[in-house]
């Protein structure tokens, strides 16, 4: 009964609503418009329930809620735009969307290798770790053996799918190796402790993974860690392997291309596994990046293509890993280039292939201690200091808001980082010193930050996943980032 009279009740009221004449000046609103149109696009959205081809899992490193916003607002002005109102590639209504908890089993706050892991295994894991299971102790090389969780990489690969990897950071930095390996610490990248035989070091094993033929394109940063150590990298730097092993001479004898630079990487043939590497640790950032190096776009467009050579299709992740280091550095301007970089590879991605067969998948791995200030007016410079509100039109006053100790703020901050107004030379004594927009505009200008600290760290709230494809609209409400892994499985097993 009490159901019936809450229909009835609900009936009325929409019976009343609709009959209510909504006035001109209401209705004529181009905000209106748009909000009716939102409406129809999403009633007008369909189920793709069919079987996935392929799977595209693109993780911008550190692009949580904030962050995103903030890229949101920097790509939109760059064309012009205010910003706030612009729709990055993933953000339109033919994606579906999620909130993701991104907790390791024992950190509030979580590391890139575990939530990386969690993606790519359907297990939450510890902090540091990757790819083991919850009883695999951090730094205890001990505890691998037996713990050793299996990747949708290789489940897919053993279904006859091919599989890659780009990244802007090394490719044996923690969010790429969980495509591939199996480690006590996200650290032993090129070295592992005295006495430690359970595992092999992440490089030897993403080369092993190449010459198995479960990984069939690698594409980033991170040559030292394939070299022995003070031998020439192919990049001008040296090599930081103590054990003496050539990996890319390993690579090359099983038949792997490489590439070191653009040209290089322009001159690929698409007939056999190709393993690129642009510099001797991360590659560049976007803004700094230069001709030598192949850009995440021009990456993302060569894996696509050499991968939808195979018929039976394949699992590409794609890493906007240098998004997380500029946040880390409390240099949003960086992080800014690099997220629109990201904007246009999954705009990319998208473009590529065809949603009747292929799930992509949008997200962080986790989210920074970034903030936004004040009461900003529309159109302020996201990288740059808070312009007020102005009482008329849409754009802000071109007047400075200014804080208690009369000074300008950021529209960005974190609550750490090596911007700290905390100051060691001054007793950490929290006066903020005077800046002008100029100055706040330049490239490497730091966010100010409360806390003082040598890097900005990690924050622990949720991020977004963004998904198109077959069953995409899984990803709904707020879900454990372990979760991914299990539509995407599901997706490729889908009858």
């Amino acid at each position: 009964m009490k159901r019936i009279l809450i229909s009835a009740l609900a009936l009325t009221a929409a019976t009343a609503a609709s009959a209510q004449e909504i006035p001109e000046l209401q209705s004529n609103s181009d905000w209106f418009k748009a909000g009716e149109t939102t409406i129809q696009e999403l009633i007008a959205r369909e189920q793709n329930t069919g079987r996935a081809k392929n799977v595209i899992l693109m993780i911008a490193d550190g692009n949580g809620v904030g962050t995103n916003y903030a890229t949101r607002l920097y790509v939109g002005q760059q064309m012009g735009k205010l910003g706030e109102e612009h729709v990055l590639p993933y953000e339109t209504s033919d994606f579906h969307s999620a909130l993701v908890k991104t907790y390791n089993i024992n950190a509030q706050t979580p590391d890139s290798a575990p939530t990386a892991g969690a993606m790519n295994t359907g297990v939450k894991q510890r902090f540091n770790l990757i790819n083991l299971g919850g009883d695999a102790i951090h730094d205890d090389c001990s505890t691998v053996a037996g713990n050793e969780l299996t990747t949708f990489a290789e489940l897919v690969a053993a279904e006859g799918k091919s599989v890659g990897i780009v990244s802007s950071a090394r490719l044996t930095h923690a969010t790429p190796a969980a495509v591939y390996s199996k480690t006590a610490n996200r650290n032993w990248e090129d070295a592992l402790p005295e006495g430690c035989t359970a595992q092999k070091d992440i490089a030897a094993q993403m080369i092993d993974a190449m010459t198995s033929g479960m990984l069939d394109i690698a594409l980033g940063g991170g040559a030292r860690y394939f070299v022995p150590k003070g031998t020439a990298t192919p990049n001008g730097g040296t090599g930081h392997r103590a054990d003496g092993a050539d990996l890319l001479a390993v690579a090359a004898e099983a038949g792997i291309q490489y590439a070191s630079n653009k040209e290089e990487f322009d001159a690929l043939e698409m007939s056999a596994p190709i393993l690129g590497l642009w510099t001797d640790s991360h590659t560049s950032y976007e803004a700094d990046r230069p001709d030598s190096e192949p850009s995440l776009t021009d990456m993302t467009r060569t894996a696509i293509e050499f991968l939808s050579q195979n018929e039976d299709g394949f699992y590409l992740e794609i890493e906007a890993g240098r998004v997380d280091h500029a946040n880390h550095a409390g240099n949003f301007a960086r992080t800014a280039a690099d997220g629109m970089i990201w904007a246009e590879a999954v705009a990319l991605a998208d473009e590529m292939t065809n949603d009747e067969d292929t799930l992509i998948v949008v997200t962080a791995d986790h989210e920074h201690a970034i903030a936004f200030n004040g009461y900003c007016g529309r159109g302020t410079p996201i990288q740059g200091l808070c312009y007020g509100i102005a009482k008329t039109g849409e754009i802000h006053s071109d007047e400075l808001n200014l804080a208690d100790d009369g000074q300008p703020y950021s529209v960005i901050s974190y609550a750490n980082g090596s911007g700290s107004i905390l100051r060691e030379d001054m007793n950490y004594a929290g006066v903020r010193p005077a800046v002008t927009q100029e100055e706040a505009m330049d490239l490497d200008y730091l966010q100010q930050a409360l806390v003082p600290m040598s890097s900005e760290t990690h924050s622990g709230e949720d991020v977004a996943v963004y998904a198109k494809g077959p069953w995409a609209h899984l990803f709904d409400g707020t879900i454990e980032q372990n979760v991914i892994f299990h539509v995407m499985n599901h997706a490729v097993n889908a009858e």
